[in-house]
């Protein structure tokens, strides 16, 4: 299912594979040979979206950008089932493995992998050739690589790096955080109400 949304519509290469249950919204462009697999979700929120050469985007995973963060994906890249990937830059020859995590502002450097539920944080980078270990946490630029146990120094970490501050605009010390970030957030999703199916 392909949907314009804010005045765009996707553009798509004529030798790429959308399946039939992929929604692909907005601001995107997806380059000659690239598979969208069934229930994957590939979505510009504001800011584009490209997918260069021989990009699989397998399985429920989920492409996302901002206005204040778009997604590149390089060439010869899998994106794994049900993976999200929120306002990233992903180099060429990248493997994020199932169930990964890669959140905005974050940038991964060629050759590299994200193997199975691992998360690369807000605004952390990755340089080439770098490994996430399963389930580990990279957070920091330059990325430090730690295991979910360690959370009190991913914690310090993460905070520096003020997600509500960066993603939401919101002060983490707001009283009523998570009404404004509702709202706020809610009243963006709700664009979608104008967006028209073009397939």
């Amino acid at each position: 299912m392909q949907f314009e949304h804010l005045g765009a519509s996707p553009r798509i290469h004529p030798e790429a594979v959308i399946a039939p249950t992929a929604v692909i919204s907005g601001d995107v462009t997806i380059g000659a040979g690239c598979q969208v697999l069934h229930g994957a979700v590939i979505t510009a929120e504001g800011g584009p979206i490209t997918l260069g050469d021989n990009v699989i985007v397998m399985e429920n995973a989920l492409v996302r950008a901002t206005a204040t963060n778009s997604v590149h994906i390089g060439s010869h890249v899998l994106v794994g089932p049900m993976t999200s990937i929120s306002g990233a830059t992903i180099a060429d020859e990248v493997f994020l493995a199932t169930g990964t995590r890669v959140f905005n502002g974050a940038r991964i450097g060629e050759h590299s992998e994200v193997r199975i539920n691992a998360v690369v944080h807000l605004r952390t980078v990755l340089p080439p050739e770098s490994v996430v270990p399963i389930g580990w946490v990279a957070v920091g630029d330059p990325a430090q690589l730690l295991p979910p146990e360690r959370h009190d120094e991913i914690w310090a970490l993460q905070h520096e790096l003020d997600f509500p501050g960066y993603v939401f605009g919101l002060d983490r010390d707001t009283p009523d955080l998570m009404i404004q970030l509702a709202e706020r957030y809610g009243a963006s999703l709700a664009r979608h109400r104008d967006d028209r199916r073009i397939d």
